[in-house]
């Protein structure tokens, strides 16, 4: 009898722990809000961090960490505005976005290898594990899409 009530006990709790730990890698599916990966296009590497935050309702993206040799000490000495020779790494990139229906757009994203700034949105994807982020001059038809992977 004792087996029977040790298994039963066992069975209770990890019915009660498996709830709590597929809530704790649940991927949310309706915001971009969390850490994102980069992935160079050219060398198809992972690049860098992106840190997503809500802001008074607006996405802001920060590189929270740069991952390809010798750039966590890379400064923006191509920007042009206030990010002029600041280190990249800590930057923020992605600001304004707000949600729109299925998209988050309005924004803007810096690309701190040309220092340019560009108009930019975004849309979940692939259940959101993927964020498709577009920028663009004038219209999102002259632009450029990179994917990045949820990282958490």
């Amino acid at each position: 009898m004792s087996d029977c009530i040790r298994f039963l006990a066992a069975a209770v709790l990890i019915a009660g722990v498996t709830p709590a730990m597929a809530q704790s890698t649940t991927v949310p599916t309706d915001s971009p809000v969390g850490l994102w990966k980069t992935i160079d296009e050219a060398t198809k590497q992972p690049k860098a961090l992106i840190r997503i935050s809500d802001q008074g309702g607006a996405l802001v993206g920060k590189i929270e960490k740069i991952l390809v040799p010798n750039g966590a000490d890379a400064l923006c000495d191509q920007c042009t505005d206030q990010r002029k020779d600041k280190p990249i790494q800590g930057m923020t990139i992605l600001s304004g976005l707000k949600k729109d229906g299925q998209e988050w757009t309005g924004g803007e994203i810096l690309d701190p290898n040309n220092g340019k700034v560009y108009k930019a949105m975004a849309k979940l994807a692939d259940g959101g594990r993927k964020l498709e982020v577009r920028g663009f001059v004038g219209v999102p038809t002259l632009g450029r899409t990179q994917s990045w992977l949820r990282e958490n």
